[in-house]
């Protein structure tokens, strides 16, 4: 592939211009045109892959996840703290239960004897109460770890959504990038067969108007679809075969081949 200097351009006034070449070599210009748009295809088929809004809502789906996986682990973690409060108080109970139980078995004060039976009754309601409220938070335990697990399987889910989401954009981009190294490839070789003067043209009118060249055919340029009449299709009648003509409107290169009906 080399490099061309642009020739200076002339007014779309004129479709004319300073470049002269043969109809084989202005023909090649409809097959670099061809090229061209299949590249900018694949540039633009890159960009708006369909696998890349996919992942892009996928990862934000799961990062909405991520608040309620913190909420759910935080309140198993909150419930499970409060059971261990909970069977914390209900073994320093049992302890006294079992301590006051002793002294009741082994004292010879019947007052001693009374006072700690009543305070066993108190202990023995406390721990009822206890056990009771310990049976409400392991029950709130269960719920939370139910609930975190259900979420977590959502998050897992998620994950692997993206990683098929991303075996599938890879594919189509190693795809895509095979399509341009093949029309690159061919590229190359066609600009090695037209002439400079040519080549530098399209190029130049390719960057400032987005089409180097186009078919002219049936009295209309094939890049801007106007149609001429009057003078200006009287002029590209009457133009020698190796004139290069530009499209008065869109200033692309209208390539007059044996389908343009003017021989």
């Amino acid at each position: 592939m080399r490099r061309v200097q642009p020739p200076q351009l002339q007014s779309q006034n004129h479709k004319g211009t300073d470049v002269k070449s043969n109809l084989a070599e202005q023909k090649k210009l409809l097959e670099l045109h061809t090229i061209d748009s299949g590249l900018a295809r694949v540039a633009y088929r890159e960009k708006n892959l369909p696998e890349l809004a996919e992942h892009a809502a996928v990862t934000k789906k799961r990062t909405e996840l991520s608040a309620r996986l913190a909420a759910d682990l935080g309140e198993l973690e909150d419930a499970k703290t409060e059971l261990g409060r909970l069977e914390s108080d209900a073994g320093v109970v049992d302890a006294r239960i079992a301590r006051d139980t002793e002294r009741v078995n082994t004292s010879s004060s019947m007052k001693d004897v009374a006072a700690l039976e009543a305070e066993l009754e108190s202990l023995y309601r406390r721990k009822t109460n206890l056990e009771d409220m310990e049976l409400v938070v392991m029950e709130r335990v269960e719920v939370a770890e139910a609930q975190l697990s259900a979420t977590r399987d959502l998050d897992n889910d998620l994950a692997e959504k993206l990683e098929e989401i991303a075996v599938r954009r890879r594919a189509a981009l190693d795809e895509l990038a095979s399509e341009r190294a093949t029309l690159t490839a061919q590229r190359g070789l066609l600009e090695d067969s037209v002439t400079p003067d040519l080549l530098g043209l399209y190029e130049s009118l390719r960057a400032k108007t987005g089409t180097g060249a186009a078919l002219f055919r049936a009295g209309t340029c094939g890049a801007c679809t106007m149609s001429l009449t009057g003078n200006e299709l009287v002029k590209v009648r009457s133009a020698e075969i190796d004139e290069v003509l530009e499209c008065p409107e869109c200033g692309a290169i209208m390539v007059r081949t044996e389908e343009s009906g003017l021989w």
